[in-house]
């Protein structure tokens, strides 16, 4: 049986899904059922999200668990009263960070996720809208940019990985695919020449790449386990002999990968 989750903000709700999802993979032998109830940012949103809460201990037969970033007061109170666990993240945190540092935080709701610092939120969207143009080698223009340049085989991860970095760090992340024809030749794209020390390579085994390309073209020759083979080896002898450093994707999530990156590069990170 699942185990009911909520994740109730007075905004987005990202936080508490962050602090709540991190602390529940912990158990990996139980099962949890997520609910984000976003935007309870009134009495009436708080009773919704309470009855929701108890119509699903009521039918589980147990207790959800509720990780709650609320900032009001006498909206935390209410929440309390709902059929659960309620970790309440600001009653954790924030009160024992006002009685270290002596002053009272300013209960201000959306601090971590506003537009309050509008150069650090403009360069974050800049990010985003320059790793979107330079997706999948589409651009090579303004690549000067670019504070890294994603390069390996087709569907090995360079995408979501240009997407986080952009989306998360505010970085300025590009990314170009190594084709055929620079596999056999063994050459970098001519585009990426001037830009050697902003490349950066995904791998991944052959078995996993024939798994992810058999559902896009399934019986191809590109997604072949042979040719998936070809491709990476190929791939990997080319960026050994470039000198440019590389990671294998399999078995990482795009948070870690990008996190690596950023770690064995230097990258300077923008936190929002």
């Amino acid at each position: 049986m699942k185990r009911s989750v909520f994740y109730v903000s007075d905004r987005t709700g990202i936080t508490a899904e962050m602090l709540g999802q991190s602390l529940i993979t912990q158990f990996e032998a139980l099962k949890f059922r997520r609910h984000t109830m976003p935007f309870v940012d009134n009495p009436e949103r708080a009773r919704n999200a309470i009855a929701a809460i108890n119509l699903a201990a009521k039918t589980d037969g147990q207790r959800p668990i509720v990780f709650s970033t609320l900032i009001d007061q006498s909206m935390r109170q209410m929440l309390r009263t709902a059929d659960a666990l309620v970790l309440d993240f600001f009653e954790i945190f924030i009160a024992p960070l006002e009685s270290e540092l002596g002053t009272p935080s300013s209960h201000a709701v959306g601090k971590s996720h506003s537009t309050g610092d509008l150069h650090t939120y403009t360069q974050r969207i800049n990010a985003i809208n320059f790793c979107m143009a330079h997706d999948d080698g589409v651009n090579s223009k303004g690549l000067d940019e670019a504070e890294i340049i994603l390069i390996g085989v087709s569907r090995s991860g360079k995408t979501p990985t240009s997407l986080y970095l952009a989306m998360q760090f505010g970085i300025k992340a590009a990314n170009y695919p190594l084709i055929p024809e620079d596999l056999d030749k063994q050459q970098l794209p001519s585009a990426l020449h001037p830009w050697r020390k902003k490349l950066w390579g995904l791998s991944i085994r052959p078995e996993r790449l024939h798994q992810i390309r058999s559902e896009r073209r399934p019986d191809s020759r590109y997604a072949s386990l042979s040719n998936c083979r070809h491709e990476i080896q190929a791939a990997e002898a080319m960026m050994r002999t470039h000198g440019i450093p590389f990671l294998e994707s399999t078995n990482m999530s795009i948070e870690e990968l990008s996190t690596t990156i950023l770690h064995q590069t230097g990258l300077v990170r923008h936190l929002y």
